[in-house]
């Protein structure tokens, strides 16, 4: 048992989600931002997580492109 969790346990790491914004609808928004955060997770699920964060959103006239990819 002990040798099958830390084969399991071996494959969390820890990788860096980069997410970049665009916005457009109201004059004075930023062109662009991005943001980057930790997940520490298996690969497949770490990207699934990341990934998951891609779309668009409207908010008050404001119009939100994320695109969101596994480092």
């Amino acid at each position: 048992v002990f040798v099958g969790l830390c084969s399991v346990s071996s494959c969390v790491k820890s990788y860096t989600c980069h997410c970049d914004f665009k916005y457009t609808g109201i004059p004075g928004l930023p062109d662009s931002t991005s943001n980057e955060y930790e997940i520490r997770d298996t690969k497949s699920s770490a990207k699934s997580k990341c990934e998951a964060q891609t779309g668009s959103f409207d908010n008050n006239g404001i119009h939100t492109d994320e695109t969101c990819h596994l480092y």
